[in-house]
């Protein structure tokens, strides 16, 4: 995962971490009775911290985000949207440095897209501004139809992400994080309960369920927050290396579960450095270099604007169209 100008995402929970719904006890609405884990969680911590659900990463833009509206039928959109998601001319500078410029994409319902770059290309980066982690310096941005810039909190309950590290609440059990990351979306006790459960055996975690995160492997993490990212049902599903350093059978894991999103109708969009994946997973993809779109389109469609044949694998069309050097330098001294 590259290192764009800004801090790199990374999920949730954690102190110096951001998400994408963040809470504190005193803005919880008054007329939404608190959770009994939250309760607990709040009434234990010996120096309470923002409540953060599972997604995201870091410094809050108070200018943002909004504490959480518990009544999830604004989340539906306003009007049926026929792309997922919408970006018109993003850019970000940090600076001197431009991170993202003049970005604009379309991914439609239910499309897995794979947006792929060099490190520091600006993938992170384009990935904060469409979950409503870091404001635009120009451009808009559409999620299922809502604006994010006009209404972010309904956008915020309508998506999930799942950052590049993985700093979860490590004092609860994988159980009791995806009960709380649940109840925090405004889902019942019961509710939760039952898709924790759900999710819990879909990722292969039931026999360490009880087991505290702080004793789970790199691979368990991503999957618990994974589990947590989904457990709302989101329609956009926002996935930042989800496979970085993690062992093979998890990477299988995800992928079976990925595909199980997209099969109940889930938009997720995808960066990795993995190109096999992306590749099998994929309908289309973005290729981004030093803040720029550089390819767009199928497969097919990429080899087309590289120039190459049809049998040109997804890592050579990339090379190409990042106008990487053919033949890595070598050190003389070796």
């Amino acid at each position: 995962m590259e290192m764009d100008a800004d801090n790199s995402s990374g999920p949730t929970g954690a102190a110096g971490e951001t998400s994408v719904i963040t809470e504190t006890k005193d803005h919880l609405d008054p007329n939404v009775p608190e959770s009994p884990l939250v309760a607990e969680y709040i009434a234990h911590s010996a120096d309470p911290l923002p409540i953060e659900t599972a997604l995201g990463p870091a410094q809050v833009q108070t200018e943002v985000f909004e504490p959480l509206q518990m009544d999830l039928s604004a989340a539906e959109p306003r009007v049926p949207p026929v792309f997922s998601i919408v970006a018109d001319d993003l850019s970000k500078r940090f600076g001197k440095k431009t991170a993202v410029e003049s970005v604009s994409l379309r991914v439609g319902q239910g499309e897995f897209f794979g947006f792929l770059g060099p490190n520091g290309a600006g993938k992170s980066t384009t990935i904060r501004m469409l979950c409503g982690l870091l404001r635009p310096d120009a451009g808009r941005i559409q999620i299922a139809g809502i604006d994010l810039m006009a209404d972010p909190l309904a956008v915020k309950r309508i998506i999930g992400v799942l950052p590049e590290e993985t700093n979860l609440y490590e004092r609860l059990t994988g159980e009791e994080f995806l009960m709380f990351a649940g109840q925090m979306y405004g889902l019942s006790r019961e509710d939760t309960r039952t898709r924790a459960e759900s999710l819990l055996d879909l990722m292969e975690l039931n026999e360490d369920r009880k087991k505290l995160i702080v004793d789970y492997s790199m691979g368990m993490r991503k999957k618990v927050a994974l589990a947590s990212a989904m457990i709302h049902r989101p329609k956009v599903l926002f996935l930042d290396e989800p496979f970085n350093g993690i062992d093979q059978i998890s990477v299988r894991s995800i992928r079976n579960v990925m595909r199980h999103l997209i099969e109940r109708g889930a938009t997720i969009f995808i960066t990795s450095h993995v190109m096999e994946v992306i590749e099998r997973l994929c309908t289309r993809v973005a290729i981004i270099n030093q803040g720029r779109i550089v390819g767009e389109g199928t497969l097919a469609e990429l080899r087309t604007m590289a120039q190459t044949d049809s049998a040109t694998s997804l890592e050579d069309v990339f090379l190409k169209l990042v106008d990487a050097r053919a033949e890595p330098e070598t050190l003389n001294w070796l």
